[in-house]
């Protein structure tokens, strides 16, 4: 026997001994299958990851396509510059963010330091701009107008500079041609953001750090077709980054060049017209407001009448397109963007909203007709039109008695439509709607395409409104709370309005029908919307999608890709119907209202059609519509606080027309002088290396139609527009009985600005002399 004590397992050992062993060969097996997916699985995709750690990219900017006018004029090319741009990468590096290096280069550039400093600032919610909304990790241009001595000294004195470069590169350019600016419908570039980069990696479209975007317009519209494809070439590297050869090399690809329907020389017109226009009317007084015009904003297009291309399309006020090119200041960004210069990156053509007035007219006259009304009717042209306790006024309660309606649109009567309005407001059940009312006012009116785009190829259009019954009830379930809390009984105007909105605003009243019939109330439209409308009645009824691009060209000229028009639509009319009201717009511009701002116009040759419109805005001036159209073209312009459709834009039109066919002030057509007797039907001609022919621009297509003053050759007579302030004087007697802005002058008697002389004025302007105020 021994005194040893026996030695063994105890079961407490032997487990944990099997635990211990369970976990080992757990994490061994853990361990081999990592090592498995990762060199044997995955290994293809890390050997490939690994490589490129000792790849780096050079990336060739593609040269962005260009954007012409119907003949070839570039509206949108490149140029080269010397542009000085900062590496914020490197700059951050630094101990102080990089200031003294940017105070440094501000001295040799001339600028201010801080100035430079904001363009390297990123932007985000809390920073205004300028700023940098580009990647973090692509150059930062800090100016493109660098001279050659300053790129030089920033080059020569690199260890001075670090982060910066010199050199030069192709920019976006907006030449102008023939001072046709075309800036809210060409837009502008910006830089890619990290964002953007991002949602576009896995499209067939992806985007490079140091790509530029269209953020507006047809760059934007056009983006993808435009930018082209950047190129990319790749270097294998050592550790040290020294070059050890070429991996690969993926050439850049230019963008394709885009064919628009806009004439730079009409555009230049239109452009000139307008702002003209707004200059005169700001001359003109406005007894409702005992101040003169403001005439803050406008917008005239263009439109073929058979296609929906466009032709011109410009907005006031404008801006400079070329100030985004190589980053905006912070000057130019406040004044683009600020309420004082009135937002003039808004195209007010597609997305200016106002109340159409009178020339809103064709489509309650379509919805008579559709709801069993006689055209011929006749209906009662009284001065005066009641509901309840409310009267509702023709202008200066004109009485034109028994009249149809094509008479109705040519003297542009209100209480014909109040009545009709009225009458089917009644029928629909009033204030109890029938649970299926026919609508047909309203109905019409979304037939004809408002409330809705019309499918420009143009971003950010706007739809506009017809307040029907869902409107009603939509807008009053938004609003109820805020009319309930701020309306008062027996108070102000606005309380008054407040506190009915508030028990019945979600009512269609009679006084809103009422309203809507002669263009006014909540209704809401935009010019082109207008002018597609207007072109569809001299088309014989297709409402077509307006459209600026007529085609997309290859950079080798080899692929041409035509953009055909298209049709959304028709008016819902009957072919006799369109005859009718056609027949009646033609009588506005020879006998009606507009009359007399086409006297001598050759009606014989070129049947001019048209319809005047003033509409009422509660708290500014009237805003003047103007809408036109003959066989070829529809022109419609407006003019925000503007006054009388004929009176502030009907001589504007007119000279535009004048400009179109080469009709001189006495009517005689010169077919040399007309800019565009029918629509550009042919592309600009492609050569064989690519690029594209383009005549001679002038310097300024709206200096080289003036010609030689003569007397105004005014023949016709203002007569009524709408139920808003005149703004003409009447020169001629009235074809038939007297007018609205005659008896005007028989009680004022004359004075400055009042009937009497003839003004001079070039060949192609009729603008002459503007009244104080007169009907339009």
């Amino acid at each position: 026997m021994t005194n040893i004590p026996e030695t063994g397992r105890s079961t407490r050992v032997q487990v944990r001994l099997v635990v211990i062993q369970v976990l080992v060969i757990s994490l061994l097996g853990t361990l081999g299958g990592r090592l498995w997916y990762l060199q044997i699985r995955e290994g293809d995709q890390y050997a490939k990851e690994a490589s490129g750690n000792h790849v780096q990219q050079v990336v060739q900017p593609a040269v962005r396509g260009s954007i012409l006018d119907a003949r070839g004029v570039a509206l949108a090319d490149n140029e080269t510059r010397l542009v000085v741009s900062a590496s914020r990468t490197d700059l951050m590096k630094m101990k102080d963010d990089g200031e003294a290096v940017l105070t440094k280069l501000a001295g040799v550039l001339g600028m201010k330091p801080e100035d430079v400093m904001m363009k390297v600032r990123l932007c985000n919610a809390e920073t205004p701009q300028p700023c940098w909304n580009g990647s973090p990790y692509q150059p930062i241009p800090i100016t493109d107008e660098a001279t050659p001595k300053q790129a030089l000294q920033i080059r020569e004195r690199a260890e001075d500079f670090p982060g910066i470069t010199a050199e030069p590169q192709a920019l976006r350019r907006y030449p102008s041609p023939g001072k046709a600016n075309t800036a809210q419908v060409l837009g502008y570039l910006s830089p890619v953001t990290d964002e953007e980069i991002q949602q576009a990696q896995d499209t067939d479209s992806p985007y490079l750090r140091s790509d530029m975007v269209g953020r507006s317009g047809l760059e934007r519209q056009y983006d993808r077709q435009l930018r082209g494809k950047a190129g990319v070439t790749r270097y294998e590297v050592d550790k040290l980054g020294r070059v050890l050869g070429q991996a690969q090399a993926d050439p850049a690809e230019p963008g394709a060049n885009l064919v628009t329907s806009i004439d730079s020389r009409v555009q230049r017109i239109a452009e000139f017209e307008l702002n003209e226009a707004m200059k005169e009317a700001r001359k003109q007084h406005d007894r409702n407001t005992g101040r003169n015009y403001e005439a803050d904003s406008g917008a005239v297009v263009v439109m073929e009448a058979k296609t929906g291309r466009v032709v011109a399309m410009a907005s006031n006020p404008t801006y400079d397109p070329n100030s985004w090119v190589g980053g905006i200041s912070a000057k130019d960004y406040a004044q683009l963007t600020g309420k004082k210069s009135n937002y003039p990156l808004l195209n007010r053509a597609i997305q200016g909203l106002s109340a159409p007035g009178s020339i809103f007219k064709v489509i309650p006259t379509a919805a008579a007709i559709k709801a069993g009304y006689s055209f011929e009717g006749p209906y009662n042209c009284s001065s005066a039109y009641s509901i309840g306790g409310q009267v509702f006024k023709n202008f200066e309660s004109q009485n034109h008695g028994p009249i149809s309606l094509g008479r109705a649109l040519e003297v542009s009567c209100d209480t014909v439509f109040y009545a009709l309005s009225h009458e089917e407001w009644k029928r629909d059940g009033g204030n109890k709607p029938k649970k299926n009312a026919n609508d047909w006012f309203y109905k019409t009116a979304h037939q004809f395409g408002l409330g809705e785009e019309t499918g420009i190829d143009l971003p950010n259009e706007v739809t506009g409104r017809v307040p029907d019954r869902q409107w009603k009830a939509d807008y009053w379930k938004a609003n109820k709370d805020a009319w309930c809390k701020y309306g008062k009984k027996g108070g102000s105007y606005a309380e008054q309005i407040a506190y009915e909105n508030c028990l019945e605003g979600n009512r269609l009243r009679a006084g809103d029908s009422v309203n809507y019939s002669i263009g006014q109330g909540d209704t809401l439209v935009t010019p082109i919307q207008m002018a597609t409308i207007y072109a569809a009645i001299s088309n014989g009824g297709t409402l077509y999608n307006p459209t600026v691009g007529k085609a997309v060209i290859s950079p080798d000229g080899r692929m041409v890709k035509e953009i055909e028009p298209q049709a959304h639509g028709k008016l819902p009319t009957s072919e006799k119907t369109l005859k009718q009201i056609d027949e009646a717009l033609e009588g506005v511009a020879t006998r009606g209202t507009a009359a007399w701002r086409f006297g001598g116009w050759p009606q014989d040759k070129i049947p001019m059609h048209a319809k005047t419109g003033t509409a009422e805005v509660y708290g500014k001036q009237t805003t003047s519509w103007f809408a036109t159209y003959t066989k070829d073209y529809s022109i419609v312009m407006t003019i925000s606080q503007g006054g009388t459709g004929s009176g502030a834009s009907g001589p504007a039109v007119r000279n535009i027309y004048n400009a179109l066919y080469g009709v001189s002030e006495d009517g005689e057509i010169d077919n040399k002088k007309a800019l565009l007797p029918t629509p550009q039907k042919t592309l600009p001609k492609v050569r064989t290396d690519g690029t594209i022919t383009s005549p001679k621009v002038s310097k300024d297509f709206a200096k080289d139609q003036r010609a030689t003053p003569s007397p105004d050759a005014e023949a016709g007579t203002p007569q009524q527009d709408d139920p808003a302030d005149p703004q003409q004087t009447g020169t001629a007697p009235s074809p038939e009985n007297t007018n609205r802005d005659t008896r005007r002058g028989r009680r004022r008697g004359p004075g400055p600005g009042r009937g009497g002389g003839r003004p001079r004025g070039r060949a192609y302007r009729a603008r002459g002399a503007r009244p104080e105020r007169t009907a339009s």
